[in-house]
């Protein structure tokens, strides 16, 4: 892990960005989902409008990500955020529990950090 401030930063700002999401806080995501954002989920891949839609709409409903394990890699102005968690969601009105890694590669833009990709990856029990 980084111990650096700013891979404390980057760890604090995607813990925040989980409880953004679980509240449906679609107006501070879209300040800190870059333009050209890519998310990828267990049912394909979209940008930053769609996973907006999605949240706004409760399509998936981020309940609640439990973090177990994080670790945080900086390249010049690249970071790049293991997260291993377990998240509690809602999908297509089922309430549904999956660990996964989730990838976050943020990337920083005139002086503030934007999350370039978000990436999960469903683990094996």
């Amino acid at each position: 892990m980084n111990n650096s401030a700013v891979g404390k930063e980057i760890i604090e700002l995607s813990k925040e960005k989980w409880q953004w999401m679980a509240k449906k806080k679609v107006d501070i995501l879209a300040d800190l989902f870059h333009e050209n954002a890519v998310f990828v989920h267990m049912g394909g891949s979209w940008g930053k409008e769609k996973e907006l839609e999605i949240i706004q709409s409760g399509g998936i409903h981020y309940k609640q990500a439990d973090i177990h394990e994080v670790s945080v890699n900086i390249i010049d102005d690249t970071a790049i955020l293991l997260n291993r968690i377990t998240l509690l969601a809602v999908v297509g009105g089922n309430e549904v529990t999956n660990p996964f890694m989730v990838t976050e590669v943020y990337k920083r833009q005139e002086g503030e950090w934007k999350l370039a990709a978000l990436s999960f990856t469903k683990l094996l029990n």
